[in-house]
């Protein structure tokens, strides 16, 4: 693997920054953390008054390796199609942040670092966190890069929930926001399929209540289903109907046993396997609770204008027409919620097949979008 600590090939700044080291910095639940490692990358150059930085907010098993050869998969960065120069997120104009959020499995603190208190990885000690618990972590984070406002704050899935987060509770600290495909709170059906997706880590034996790393395991199996679960929600019926429909895999004729005899089924289990070479099974646990416990009009009273009042941002709020975990109806209460509380608000639907993942994928509309909010608000803010 990959050493960590290092600045990506591409970044400008990064590696592994110490965090809350004077001061304790406590979560929802309680705990504190101490002195913590945050992992971080920025691209481009930070200009002179600050007013031109971007914080990329990543989706659940996303880091903070946006663009160039990803330095342990060796594939590009997760939104590699949309950060670099002359791209959407252009680094000769922008100074675009990512950093791999809290309870994440890529240098930042989780289950799979070291608990100071025992000297032992923490597993299953580490404190369950939420989505403000991660927003608060990036914004120490740009206390320690010297910004103290963003000129956008963009991500997509949890990523957008983020973004929600960021306006509501820094509302003075940003400029514009992005929220792409999310919602103000996680559905019954997706903390259901979250659900499914734990209790197959936790059915795997070499999960072994989650001390695997210390026992010198790894709950592949079980990971490897969690993956396959949670890959098929962010997928449409249309497009896994056009691209797999009921063809087989490599034979002419079913074998009338239990092998992958249908591509699709070839396809998910490639994708299960190749998941858990990059990602730690107690990570995606401490994710996805985090994600289902996010429900931004909670601490508002329940009344999600409330969350928006303070807010200044401008917002592009975007979804996707076949995405069927967070549906087109999710961003439309956003939208609702912002214009109730008089915010600046522009809505689109972007058309597509691609289902949930539409966000992560180059699309001439899609892209005309972003770059369109993006240039609008450049000429707002003078740069």
């Amino acid at each position: 693997m990959a050493d960590l600590t290092l600045p990506h090939p591409l970044a400008t700044d990064g590696g592994i920054v110490r965090l809350a080291s004077s001061e304790p910095f406590t979560l929802r639940c309680g705990v504190q953390l101490r002195d913590f490692p945050l992992a971080y990358q920025t691209f481009g150059t930070l200009n002179s008054d600050k007013s031109n930085a971007i914080l990329v907010c990543h989706a659940l098993t996303g880091d903070q390796y946006l663009c160039g050869e990803h330095p342990v998969t060796g594939k590009p960065g997760w939104w590699d199609g949309f950060v670099g120069p002359g791209k959407v997120l252009d680094t000769d104009r922008y100074y675009v942040i990512g950093s791999n959020i809290l309870g994440g499995c890529m240098g930042t603190v989780g289950p799979k670092e070291i608990n100071p208190d025992t000297g032992t990885t923490y597993n299953l000690d580490f404190p369950v966190i939420t989505i403000a618990d991660i927003v608060n972590a990036q914004k120490l984070l740009l206390d320690y890069l010297g910004i103290d406002n963003l000129f956008c704050v963009i991500g997509g899935s949890m990523g957008g929930m983020q973004v929600l987060e960021w306006t509501a509770k820094y509302p003075d600290m940003v400029f514009s926001a992005i929220p792409i495909a999310a919602a103000a709170r996680h559905s019954a059906q997706n903390i259901a399929f979250h659900e499914i997706a734990r209790q197959a880590i936790k059915a795997d034996p070499d999960w072994c209540q989650g001390n695997y790393l210390n026992e010198g395991k790894t709950p592949t199996k079980g990971l490897a289903v969690a993956r396959m679960s949670s890959h098929i929600t962010y997928l449409s019926e249309t497009l896994l109907q056009k691209k797999f429909g009921r063809l087989l895999q490599d034979r002419e004729h079913v074998t009338y046993g239990f092998e992958a005899d249908f591509q699709i089924e070839s396809y998910l289990r490639h994708q299960g396997m190749t998941f858990v070479e990059r990602f730690d099974a107690n990570s995606f646990l401490y994710i996805t609770r985090a994600s289902n416990y996010f429900d931004l009009a909670h601490d508002y009273g329940g009344n999600l204008p409330k969350a928006f009042a303070r807010t200044a941002a401008h917002f592009c709020v975007i979804s996707f027409s076949s995405d069927w975990l967070f549906p087109t109806i999710n961003s439309k209460e956003i939208v609702r919620a912002l214009s109730a509380a008089a915010a600046n608000v522009a809505f689109v639907e972007v058309a597509t097949d691609r289902g949930h993942d539409a966000f992560l994928i180059n699309d001439p509309d899609y892209e005309a979008t972003l770059t369109g909010f993006l240039d609008n608000m450049a000429k707002r803010r003078g740069l």
